[in-house]
């Protein structure tokens, strides 16, 4: 097994790789054909509730409330809170173009 990457190790050519090809994407048709071809249906579902996980933290709903409407671990809530608090700003800044910055705490 490998060992824990710190936060650069992740970086490569074929992340890289993976991100022109997502940045390439032109409408919703083709980001869920992608991803669909790319993910597991268990990957996606993982990544979709971790999105609704970090809406609802916006909103100030409390961890157990998420995790009884999501199904996600209260740790891996905080987790994403961790991330969205203090991490590299991709939330917030995902967050901002989709107008849902203003209920960001």
């Amino acid at each position: 097994m490998r060992a824990s990457l710190t936060t650069d190790e992740w970086r490569s050519d074929d992340t890289d790789a993976l991100f022109d090809a997502i940045l390439s994407l032109t409408d919703r048709d083709d980001a869920e054909r992608f991803f669909r071809d790319l993910c597991t249906l268990r990957e996606l579902e993982e990544m979709t509730a971790r999105w609704a996980v970090v809406r609802l933290l916006t909103k100030g709903i409390p961890y157990r409330q998420i995790h009884d409407e999501t199904g996600v671990s209260t740790a891996t809530i905080t987790r994403i809170n961790q991330w969205l608090q203090h991490g590299t700003g991709g939330y917030s800044r995902i967050l901002q173009r989709l107008g849902l910055a203003e209920e960001a705490s």
